[in-house]
């Protein structure tokens, strides 16, 4: 597995002028791996966009090593970088606590009559969104206490598919701190994601080991 990051060049609006939904981002990201787009066998993937220190940066989690110059299309020159993320996935245990960050799509899909699995509706309040994360902790294997993390950025974020009314996808970004309960399930949660519209930016979490920050 591979962890990369890249500066977005924001100042530069030409250069990023297609990055307004998250389509576009998702696209961006897919043919950062050209030998994976000849072949259209694609791997997984997760991004999420951060900022840090008032710059833009798009993170992301791969089985392969994307190909940096692509990576590079809407970011500052010289600004991608990748490391192996295997060695740090290995390191972590069982009861080791950890500051965390996670973007995700936070749905309930209600019963309505119209399909099997119900129409799938937002969270909206930070209530919901709080209870969305707590719900999920256990089964992605995680302890979660309700004074150790918070909701540092909600809202809505658009996404477009080509001859199709644009939709909005609820988003929320939560920051704070875990134990490791299941180390093998966390792993998992680390590599593949969780939740709904992975592809999209959402599910991704990144986590520091306290001890690491001394």
């Amino acid at each position: 597995m591979y962890l990369s990051k890249v500066e977005i060049d924001r100042k530069n609006r030409r250069k990023t002028k297609d990055l307004h939904h998250v389509g576009a981002i998702h696209n961006w990201v897919e043919r950062s791996f050209p030998k994976e787009t000849e072949k259209e066998n694609r791997s997984r993937k997760l991004w999420r966009l951060d900022r840090l220190q008032g710059k833009e940066y798009l993170l992301l989690v791969s089985q392969i090593k994307p190909d940096l110059t692509a990576l590079e299309k809407y970011g500052v020159k010289n600004s991608a970088e990748t490391k192996e993320y295997t060695p740090f996935l290995r390191a972590l245990q069982n009861g080791t606590r950890a500051r965390f960050r996670v973007t995700l799509n936070p749905v309930i899909a209600v019963k309505d009559g119209t399909s099997k699995r119900g129409r799938v509706k937002p969270h909206v309040t930070v209530k919901q969104q709080r209870q969305f994360l707590l719900d999920r902790a256990e089964v992605n294997g995680f302890q979660l206490k309700e004074d150790e993390f918070t909701i540092v950025d909600r809202g809505y974020v658009e996404f477009k598919r080509s001859g199709q009314r644009p939709i909005r996808l609820s988003k929320a970004t939560y920051e704070g701190i875990l134990t490791i309960e299941d180390r093998d399930k966390f792993i998992e949660t680390l590599t593949r994601g969780f939740g709904k519209k992975k592809a999209y930016g959402f599910g991704m979490m990144t986590v520091i080991p306290i001890n690491d920050e001394k």
